[in-house]
């Protein structure tokens, strides 16, 4: 039987520690969820394009993708995207729409309960 390791790769593993540090620190459920989607196999992690964060997100909002976000479609909203990777096409579309690019570590930073922050997957 093989055992479950979970991710190999050093920095997710410790923001996935910090993730669930948070969500018992600060009372946040949702960095617990995050922490369980970041688990997952690398195949079956989120992969967002900026057309979907255009679709689904409202002007001003924050978006955590965990996972990548990728450049495909055109993000004409000005909207805050925290996730654990971007493409350079992805940073380069939300920076020009004046959105805001960051990772998660700087979310919980700026907002540790996680209120008005959504996730997609």
């Amino acid at each position: 039987m093989v055992r479950r390791t979970g991710p190999t790769n050093i920095v997710l593993r410790k923001l996935i520690r910090r993730l669930r540090k948070a969500a018992n620190e600060y009372d946040a459920p949702i960095w617990d969820y995050v922490a369980d989607l970041l688990s997952r196999p690398a195949r079956r992690r989120p992969v967002v394009n900026v057309s979907r964060i255009e679709r689904h997100a409202r002007d001003g909002e924050v978006v955590l993708v965990p996972g990548k976000v990728l450049g495909a479609g055109i993000l004409r909203k000005k909207v805050t995207v925290a996730a654990f990777s971007f493409s350079e096409s992805a940073l380069l579309k939300i920076k020009s729409a004046g959105g805001r690019a960051i990772t998660i570590e700087d979310l919980i930073r700026e907002n540790p309960k996680g209120s008005g922050v959504r996730v997609m997957v």
